[in-house]
């Protein structure tokens, strides 16, 4: 066993995890740490992981109609949610949306508004 899942499993069973959670969790650890990374290449690595397990894009949302699902039917009013990244909502199709569990900023009543990245072509 290497030194990060011994870490690992150590931080989690101080955590008071379950035992099922922590063997789990140990396994997806043992998997990165066989793949050798680098300090350099782990970090890049995680970024990215993180993201992915979170459901969330790597690259900018962009307008292209394949990447909204129209919910409308479903809420009674237009509304479009990201396939590549489920937090993200949209009032006109994609061009423009929010992100759900965005925080609004400098004490704006609403949720930052982001501009979709044109769909390329």
């Amino acid at each position: 066993m290497s030194n990060l899942v011994d870490h690992a499993r150590r931080e989690l069973t101080l955590l008071g995890e379950d035992p099922w959670i922590v063997d789990g969790l140990c396994k997806v650890v043992a998997a990165f740490a066989e793949m050798g990374h680098s300090g350099s290449s782990a970090a890049h690595a995680t970024t990215y992981l993180e993201k992915l397990l979170r459901y969330e894009a790597l690259t900018p949302i962009t307008d292209d109609p394949a990447e909204w699902q129209d919910c409308s039917e479903m809420s009674g009013y237009p509304i479009w949610q990201n396939v590549r990244d489920s937090r993200a909502m949209s009032a006109d199709g994609g061009k423009t949306y929010t992100l759900v569990d965005e925080e609004p900023q400098d004490g704006a009543s609403g949720q930052p508004v982001h501009v979709s990245k044109p769909k390329a072509g």
